[in-house]
């Protein structure tokens, strides 16, 4: 599924097959989750994306082939592959151990051709194998709504009352991973959208509600996961002295200005940019110890535009995944 110009819809598109140059594998794709940086993407947010492009990195897959001096990955495996797809490994954050943020990186589904596929070429470096016992489907939302979602709230601290703004594929997911450590679980998402807080409390969540309340007591973190930076003021207003809110998305609206009254008494503002290759690491060895209950919509890989469109809308829960 191609996209050949941002705000245009993907067209599916037989191309040539293609081979792994060294240090690269071909992966035959089984399952790619629908995220929504691939809306921003698709919606021409982004910069300068590689066009025409094929969306997706939330990808599930077997390795077909392997490239000239691939080494720790075998034919037949299943890997994983995420957003951040290769680093330069030369400059000043990759030799410091901050490979997320990386000069010249490159990225599944926006400056290297993604999961929407049948099949995709990747860096062997950055194909995680996934063992056998999950399904293609669940595991793929896992690759970068699970990894977000987990880096953000390592980053967020250990705050026992965790608020998420926008319960989507990865607040569904780092909620059941907050409430297994022992945190409560606040949620908000749009006004009125009483489903989804519905779904937040059937997951454990203490409170839900919207995000224009106030919870009925301080936060310690908050996550922000929706792309609207409205949401900003809102979030550190709610969250206790000494409190941090994390904006975990890719790209979010203006955040309007606000008095210095709510950032004061040691409230912190931070980001997450991107992954790094030990979150995936760790991620999965928290998975392995929790039962997950990952929920999904799934669509055709040719109703790739419907899938986009249903997320765009919030027509369903948790994450969507194309399946070829």
């Amino acid at each position: 599924m191609v996209l050949n110009k941002p705000k245009t819809p993907l067209v599916w598109t037989d191309l040539p097959d293609r081979h792994p140059e060294a240090g690269q594998v071909r992966v035959k794709v089984l399952a790619c989750g629908v995220c929504r940086t691939d809306l921003h993407v698709c919606d021409g947010e982004l910069p300068d994306p590689k066009s025409p492009i094929i969306p997706g990195h939330e990808i599930v897959g077997r390795i077909v082939e392997l490239g000239e001096g691939v080494s720790g990955l075998e034919l037949g495996e299943r890997v994983g592959i995420p957003w951040l797809v290769h680093t330069c490994g030369v400059c000043s954050y990759c030799r410091s151990g901050r490979e997320n943020l990386c000069d010249a990186p490159l990225f599944s589904g926006y400056t290297r051709d993604g999961g929407f596929a049948t099949e995709v070429i990747a860096d062997a470096r950055f194909a995680f194998p996934l063992g056998e016992d999950v399904s293609d489907v669940s595991l793929a939302p896992l690759l970068c709504a699970g990894l977000i979602g987990w880096r953000s709230l390592v980053i967020a601290g250990d705050g026992k009352r965790v608020g998420l703004y926008g319960f989507g594929a990865a607040a569904h997911i780092v909620a059941q991973v907050a409430i297994w450590q022992g945190r409560e679980i606040f949620a908000f998402t749009r006004p009125g959208d009483s489903a989804r807080q519905n779904f937040a409390r059937s997951l454990g969540a203490v409170w839900a509600g919207s995000s224009e309340d106030m919870p009925p007591e301080p936060l310690d973190i908050a996550i922000i996961y929706a792309a609207d930076g409205d949401l900003v003021p809102l979030a550190l207003k709610a969250v206790c002295k000494g409190g941090r809110v994390v904006c975990a998305g890719i790209h979010m609206s203006d955040i309007p200005s606000f008095p210095y009254e709510i950032l004061w008494e040691e409230r912190q503002l931070v980001s997450v940019a991107n992954l790094m290759r030990q979150d995936g690491i760790d991620f999965q060895q928290q998975v392995s110890r929790m039962d997950l209950q990952i929920k999904t919509t799934t669509y055709a890989m040719q109703d790739a535009n419907t899938a986009l469109d249903d997320l765009r809308a919030g027509r369903f829960d948790g994450a969507a995944v194309l399946v070829p």
